[in-house]
């Protein structure tokens, strides 16, 4: 019985004496070439987050990902990669607030990615929605920040890149790393650069915040005060009063978010009356839901600054926004090449 001839693979023509046969290789094609100079990451958005998602691509030199949401008649939607993907780190930016098709969205881009053979999917969720119901305060209520880490693992994310979460230790509710960025990093070099030190006095408009406002206040180099407040119910506030003295001190309130702007309205008007020379605000996370931007604007705040973790639609004269898309694109180019995130931190 005749050998079966072996196929001999090369990139020019030999002689296979063995069976008296001619044997070539095909060079690889222009295509397979060009898939090398690929650069091995893509960034994709959400709908809602497409105008951060623009300028981290633009910050990171690279162009935003093709993708189409296809919505139908009942509300419902559908998400396609309009690219390959295969093999390739993929990012999706997209904020979690509400409503929850962001959330939904999010969801069903880890999906597809996951189906499409990325080689991983990392989550870039600026803003983290359902972040305050991070325990049970009550009995009978679920956690509604620990649920949503458990869909989002399971979905299929290998990594979790977001800013200021309500607390710290909501990224041990994740079964994938987490790196948590702070929006200090831009709000301090605002300060420096935008106010005189001389009269600077750091504040939290609520007990919760004061290893924030400590971080602030001792990298500045400036006193710290607390407000200390009661809610009979959720976003509402009964009583207010200030521990420390801000007598003629530009009063600088920091938090992670502000949502009805009840609190930190009532601590800047509190404030003034107590005998300060100024208040402004710094918040990393504009919710700004209903009457916020009303009551921002006829209260003692000189001005409140965000950054664009949420994209802030509404008019308030006294509303200033700070873009962290340089922040998110250096901590994806650092992912990208195995680096440290944590020297990001400036506190």
């Amino acid at each position: 019985m005749p050998l079966k001839p072996k196929i001999c693979y090369s990139r020019r023509r030999i002689n296979c004496s063995s069976y008296g046969l001619f044997c070539t290789f095909a060079p690889k094609s222009k295509k397979h070439n060009s898939m090398s100079t690929q650069t091995p990451f893509l960034v994709f958005s959400g709908t809602n987050s497409r105008y951060l998602a623009e300028k981290i691509c633009n910050s990171l030199s690279c162009p935003l990902g093709k993708m189409n949401i296809q919505r139908f008649a009942d509300g419902e939607f559908s998400v396609s990669y309009e690219e390959s993907i295969r093999g390739r780190d993929v990012f999706l930016v997209q904020s979690t607030f509400p409503n929850s098709d962001n959330l939904m969205e999010l969801l069903m881009m880890v999906d597809a990615a996951k189906r499409a053979s990325a080689h991983s999917i990392i989550a870039v969720v600026p803003y983290f929605g359902w972040a305050r119901q991070d325990r049970k305060d009550k009995p009978r209520v679920s956690i509604g920040a620990k649920l949503i880490a458990d869909i989002l693992s399971t979905a299929g994310i290998n990594r979790m890149i977001t800013m200021d979460l309500h607390a710290d230790q909501i990224q041990g509710f994740f079964n994938v790393p987490v790196d948590h960025l702070y929006a200090s990093t831009v709000f301090l070099e605002h300060i420096k650069q935008s106010y005189s030190l001389e009269n600077l006095c750091i504040a939290t408009p609520d007990v919760g915040g004061t290893k924030r406002a400590n971080a602030y206040s001792k990298f500045l180099g400036t006193p710290m005060v607390i407000c200390h407040k009661s809610r009979p119910r959720p976003n509402e506030v009964a009583e207010m009063r200030i521990i420390g003295d801000v007598k003629g001190m530009d009063v600088i309130l920091v938090d992670d978010m502000v949502d009805t702007a009840g609190t930190i309205t009532k601590a800047a008007d509190l404030m003034i009356a107590k005998g300060a020379r100024s208040v402004r605000a710094f918040a990393s996370h504009a919710v700004m839901s209903g009457q916020a931007s009303v009551l921002v604007d006829h209260s003692a705040l000189s001005e409140i600054v965000f950054t664009d973790s949420i994209p802030y639609t509404k008019k308030c004269e006294k509303v200033l926004v700070l873009s962290i898309a340089d922040m998110f694109a250096e901590a994806i180019r650092r992912v990208c090449h195995d680096e440290s995130i944590s020297t990001l931190y400036v506190i």
